[in-house]
């Protein structure tokens, strides 16, 4: 067995419901040892994040070449099991979406995410659409004999804001989780979910370990693990935190030296 197998079969196990899976997410190979040094069991980037780095904004606006050459440095630099954030899978159809997922798996991710709302507007796609595109990508990584772990990522949260999300859409959100488990899919991914109670009645009817995405917002990682989340990931919120040290680090520095001396006339 290769020894991306074995990772890929690692990563899938650390899934525990009660138990989570904390993914710190990195964006380049600098922050993947930053975070491999801190304790990691995985690797995970995060789009916003890469696409930042990179003078990218989010939405698969950065190019697929420099998202997997990125790929590729960070698992260069960290023996761990890393998984990639690919956005919508950067394909019009499910054709599309399986080679982009190959590419990935042979740089050496052993998982991705895959997110059901189109790029261009947010909006959601039909859930047989994605189905289909999740179908592919659980083809493209059988065929390579590499059991990754498909992380299927639901935008139903992120239609609206918080103070109108209610049972319907968590219904919704379970739905979706029922038609991607049958497609092959192994995690379900509800970013912009902040609601104890409704993250509590997902975990307890989802077919499939949940993600939660934390935020300022979010319970505290030891209640999402006593709600049974088995894994939760930070999104832009590492990046964030790097960028205003270095801000902070800057400005003080810049700021030892004073204001420039004026020459008299």
């Amino acid at each position: 067995m290769s020894n991306q197998s074995i990772q890929a079969q690692t990563f899938r196990s650390l899934h525990v419901p009660g138990h989570p899976l904390v993914l710190f997410n990195v964006w380049d190979a600098g922050s993947a040892k930053a975070v491999a040094a801190g304790g990691a069991r995985a690797l995970a980037t995060g789009s916003w994040s890469v696409a930042a780095a990179h003078g990218f904004t989010d939405g698969e606006r950065m190019p697929l070449d420099l998202c997997l050459a990125n790929l590729q440095r960070i698992v260069g630099v960290a023996d761990l099991p890393v998984t990639i954030d690919l956005e919508s899978g950067y394909g019009a159809d499910p054709a599309a979406v399986a080679e982009t997922v190959a590419r990935a798996l042979q740089v050496g991710a052993v998982g991705c995410n895959i997110e059901d709302s189109i790029p261009e507007n947010g909006s959601l796609r039909e859930v047989s659409d994605q189905a289909a595109r999740l179908k592919a990508a659980r083809a493209a990584a059988d065929a390579l004999g590499i059991p990754a772990f498909l992380n299927a990522r639901t935008d139903v949260f992120f239609q609206t804001g918080p103070e109108h999300h209610d049972e319907g859409m968590a219904e919704a959100a379970l739905e979706r989780g029922r038609i991607y488990a049958e497609a092959g899919a192994d995690g379900l991914f509800v970013p912009g979910l902040v609601d104890e109670r409704l993250i509590g009645r997902l975990v307890e009817r989802s077919p499939l370990p949940v993600n939660i995405m934390a935020s300022g917002t979010t319970p505290p990682a030891a209640r999402l693990a006593e709600l049974g989340v088995a894994r939760i990931s930070h999104g832009p919120g590492p990046y964030l935190l790097a960028m205003r040290a270095l801000e902070h680090g800057a400005r003080s520095a810049l700021e030892e030296t004073g204001p420039p001396s004026q020459s008299l006339a």
